[in-house]
């Protein structure tokens, strides 16, 4: 049940390595267009997906109440995708979605800067200038991302499992030793237990989507946690209403057992 994610700069080749490695082991690949075709089951629009997807927020309370209800239904379509196992996650954040899950391979694809400049004009043949501009906004888009929603450096190599420069290593390479990575036995050794560690996150995830849906809860300040499908509500919220609120969107959650109690009512 490998789970592997692969975080990549634009322009470091790793859509075609991603591409390789899903081929030569079977493996599903959760990318762009595989999310695009389930959007609609999540009640996800194209121009959500164009605003929400990789992208730091708006930093406008209702946008941003909205951008985040967005994103965490991007991220169930993930998690969801990640129970099933031998799947590739290709950027979004993958492996911060997957918090001590041992059957994750963290790979990052890299490249030098004007490399991959040149690689991204000759691919979209783009003025240079243009092509300069673009990769460098998306490194700051990806990078504000990661670090907004996971409070981590997106560069920071002791994050990853196995990083690959591309400038001095080929696709067929890198593609071997992804592959590799994925048939350690360790990873199979840890398979079932991760795998109900992930149906505790895709509940998790389903009762954030709630709240964040749920009019009736002015405030999000409260924290959600789940094992074993026991759920427990810990923080505060502004009234009796929200607080019932709350407790309804839980109990209402597909797969949970129970749930506990601890909010807090802070009046202001």
């Amino acid at each position: 049940m490998a789970i592997i994610t692969i975080s990549r700069e634009m322009g470091s080749g790793g859509i075609p390595i991603a591409h390789q490695v899903a081929k030569e082991l079977g493996y599903e690949l959760i990318d762009d267009s595989a999310i695009q075709n389930v959007a609609s089951e999540y009640d996800l629009t194209d121009e959500a997906l164009q605003q929400t997807d990789e992208k730091p927020p708006a930093f406008v309370e209702h946008l941003d109440r909205q951008s985040a209800l967005d994103m965490n239904r991007i991220q169930l379509i993930v998690l969801e995708r990640a129970y099933q196992g031998n799947v590739i996650i290709y950027g979004r954040g993958g492996q911060d979605l997957l918090p001590g899950i041992g059957t994750v391979i963290r790979v990052r694809v890299i490249a030098p800067f004007e490399e991959r400049v040149e690689r991204w004009a000759e691919r979209e043949w783009l003025d240079p200038d243009l092509a300069r501009s673009l990769v460098r906004k998306s490194d700051q888009q990806r990078a504000g991302f990661i670090k907004y929603y996971f409070d981590r450096d997106w560069e920071d190599p002791l994050q990853y499992d196995l990083v690959i420069n591309t400038s001095r290593t080929s696709n067929e390479t890198a593609v071997k030793l992804i592959k590799e990575a994925a048939k350690d036995p360790y990873l199979q050794e840890k398979s079932e237990r991760c795998k109900a560690r992930i149906a505790d996150l895709i509940i998790q995830k389903k009762i954030q989507i709630a709240r964040l849906a749920d009019e009736r809860i002015k405030d999000i300040w409260f924290n959600i946690e789940v094992n074993g499908g026991k759920v427990t509500l810990t923080g505060h919220v502004y009234s009796e209403a929200e607080r019932k609120a709350a407790l309804e969107d839980a109990e209402r959650t597909e797969g949970v057992v129970a749930v506990v109690d601890k909010l807090k009512i802070i009046h202001y």
